[in-house]
């Protein structure tokens, strides 16, 4: 068995050796495709080689790095109509980031339209990012620069492949910065980004479901509700008898749900149906919405009602009393805008929600939203003795008002916190955020037990069962929250929390966790260092590492490693779990985690011109794409080198193997020889 069990470790790190090189799997062609005599296609191709796979514009936050295009602008010769279309491509749910991802094999094709605005001979300038795996390597973020020379109007096809820098022994290419770019064309340069998403992509049937209930909710506000009798009334009056009253209830229900859908159109075709996308992960975008939505939050709770010109009211109603199908049609209208104080807030948060998903989905939500709106009065309207069965206008609809104004302003903290973790200012981590969601549900808990009164609520001797029951449900909510301060996953509200890792401390406040290895404080984490997967204390600075490794006299393992690796996290929860590797891992080594995509910029003193491309390097993660090249002559991750103090190689690397008895006899082989300085 330990002949048998060699010639694997044998077959294994032979295999290693032949892993060792400069990946170059994807080659980039572009041509310029002739439309009509003013627009063309500019494309963009990638014959990608057996087994990798290219990851599609549209991939959702936290997955993969998606492929995103960079081009420069320049209004008098050209101009840019919609942004970059591709293939159809294959979706698949990915366990290890737990999603759908869309992606490419073989060839991907990307086409830009422009329209050309002069005769004379141009060259569009721009970049392309992109990254792409196989079943055992991640490529670290690749830029490659674009380049498309047209004779005017008269341009015909031409074809040129693109030399990626891995032909130069070198696949990661720096930055090409915005200053650049800008100052080869004297003109403002415009970023066409991918499609990332706040969370898991939902369905456009869930998305429908959600915006009806949010319908539900705009229905039950003191600017809805009281106007269905109303609404009953006027058909009542209109009707000469009860087949006309259903026509017109049902043509006054399909006006409402058109006013909505239409606006989710109008909103979809000014901003375009995937750039609503793009713009929900720009900080400035997160930013706006962060403050409208405690603008409508605090609109909600009572100190200030949000309400169109009263002019347009007039006009509207006016039209209404025209009577026949435009008289209903300005029914409806009035309707939504009598009731704007109390929908709009509700109809503003829905289209952005909807915005994280591009496409359609504005338009889906929209419907969703009316028709939740549009039943109950169209119901009423043909059938008005069902009106005996509602509830009596009061106090409840302004309760119901303050309790959208809360969840409102407990959302509005989601886009602060998406804000925050883009631009990694650690100004409001998992705990503050928490602390805050703790303090606006504990406060609308104490609200729904009549503890806290706002400025339009009624006085109360007493309050409803259903009432009570609500603020047990919200009150159990907050406490269930408040180990969440204290490092407590809080799977209830995934995904809204910024991730564990993103904290002040790595299990909350002053929290002190047994594991494996033993007490592991806060306090004990050493200068540099962070909690890594499974809580192994990691060094994210080779220098800071080496020079801890020599303190503690063990030896070190480098992991290339990237945040958007899939092969590194597939590694890491289904090897590194087990056991004995992990004691090992926690115990026996120094691990030097050296993220190759970290996007974070570079101090301007460790600023520095590439030896490899002639390219200035300013991020982080470049800085270690270009140290594992140069050093080690490879560009894929995961890759895992074993060293002693002086940098020197303890045996051959390690690169994505799932067998847990080969990966833990190699550490075992580095670690044996490994001479402990005196």
């Amino acid at each position: 068995m330990k002949i048998i069990s060699k010639l694997f470790i044998l077959f294994f790190l032979i295999g290693s050796v032949s892993n060792a090189q400069i990946h170059n799997p994807v080659e980039w062609k572009t041509t310029v495709e002739k439309v009509n005599d003013s627009e063309f296609n500019l494309v963009i191709t990638a014959n990608i080689d057996y087994g990798w796979h290219l990851y599609s514009q549209t991939v959702p936050e936290g997955g993969p790095i998606p492929t995103t295009f960079t081009f420069v602008e320049n209004n008098k010769a050209y101009e840019f109509l919609g942004i970059p279309t591709e293939g159809e491509g294959h979706e698949e749910y990915d366990n290890v980031f737990e999603m759908d991802i869309k992606y490419f094999d073989t060839q991907a094709i990307f086409k830009q339209k422009i329209r050309l605005l002069t005769n004379d001979k141009i060259t569009i300038k721009g970049s392309l990012e992109f990254m792409v795996c196989d079943d055992t390597h991640c490529l670290p973020p690749t830029e490659v620069d674009l380049s498309f020379d047209l004779q005017g109007r008269a341009a015909e096809e031409k074809t040129t492949v693109l030399d990626s820098d891995a032909d130069k022994g070198f696949l990661d290419k720096s930055n090409t910065t915005d200053e650049t770019l800008a100052s080869e064309t004297g003109k403002e340069k415009s970023k066409v980004t991918g499609i990332p998403k706040k969370e898991k992509r939902k369905s456009l049937w869930t998305l429908f479901i959600l915006s009806f209930f949010a319908g539900f909710a705009a229905l039950l506000t003191p600017c809805v509700f009281p106007m269905i009798p109303m609404t009953v009334s006027f058909f009542t009056k209109q009707s000469k008898n009860k087949a006309v009253g259903i026509r017109n209830a049902i043509v006054f229900g399909l006006s409402i749900i058109l006013l909505y859908v239409l606006l989710g159109t109008v909103v979809t075709s000014i901003f375009g149906a995937d750039s609503l996308n793009a713009l929900s992960t720009n900080v400035w975008f997160n930013l706006v919405f962060f403050l409208l939505l405690v603008i409508f939050a605090i609109s909600f709770l009572g100190a200030f009602e949000i309400t169109l010109p009263s002019s347009w009211g007039t006009k509207v109603d006016s039209q209404a009393d025209r009577g026949g199908l435009i008289g209903i049609f300005f029914m409806a209208l009035a309707l939504a805008i009598v009731s704007f104080s109390c929908t709009g807030p509700i109809v503003g948060t829905a289209l952005v929600a909807a915005a994280a998903q591009g496409g359609v989905a504005p338009v889906i939500s929209m419907f969703g939203f009316s028709l939740a709106i549009a039943l109950p009065f169209s119901l009423f309207a043909a059938f008005p003795g069902w009106m005996n069965s509602l509830p009596k206008s009061g106090g409840w609809l302004n309760t119901v008002k303050v309790f959208l104004g809360f969840l409102e302003l407990a959302l509005a903290f989601k886009f602060l916190s998406n804000a925050d973790l883009v631009l990694q200012a650690h100004l409001l981590e998992r705990e503050v955020f928490i602390a805050i969601w703790i303090t606006i549900f504990g406060a609308l808990a104490f609200y729904l037990f009549g503890k806290i009164k706002l400025p339009h609520d009624s006085d109360l001797s007493h309050i409803s069962v259903g009432r009570l029951t609500l603020g047990l449900v919200v009150m159990c909510f907050t406490i269930y929250m408040v180990p969440g301060l204290w490092g407590a996953p809080l799977k209830l509200i995934s995904g809204f929390p910024p991730p564990l890792h993103y904290s002040e401390s790595s299990y909350g406040v002053g929290y002190t966790k047994l594991n494996e290895s033993g007490n592991i404080s806060e306090s004990q984490i050493p200068k540099g260092a962070h909690l890594g997967p499974h809580d192994i204390i990691s060094f994210l600075d080779y220098e800071q590492g080496m020079s801890y490794a020599k303190k503690v006299n063990k030896p070190v393992m480098l992991d290339f490693t990237g945040h958007a690796c899939v092969n590194c996290r597939k590694m890491e929860e289904r090897v590194w779990s087990d056991s004995r590797v992990l004691q090992t891992l926690k115990n026996d080594i120094v691990l030097i985690s050296l993220y190759v995509d970290d996007k974070r910029k570079l101090p301007e003193s460790e600023q520095y011109i590439s030896s490899l491309n002639g390219k200035k390097v300013t991020t982080i993660g470049k800085k270690w794409s270009e140290f594992q090249i140069n050093k080690y002559k490879a560009n894929a991750q995961p890759y895992y080198v074993l060293l002693d103090h002086e940098g020197a190689n303890l045996n051959e690397y390690s690169a994505y193997n799932p067998d847990i008895e080969i990966y833990l006899s190699w550490l075992q082989e580095g670690i044996s020889n490994f001479s402990p300085s005196d």
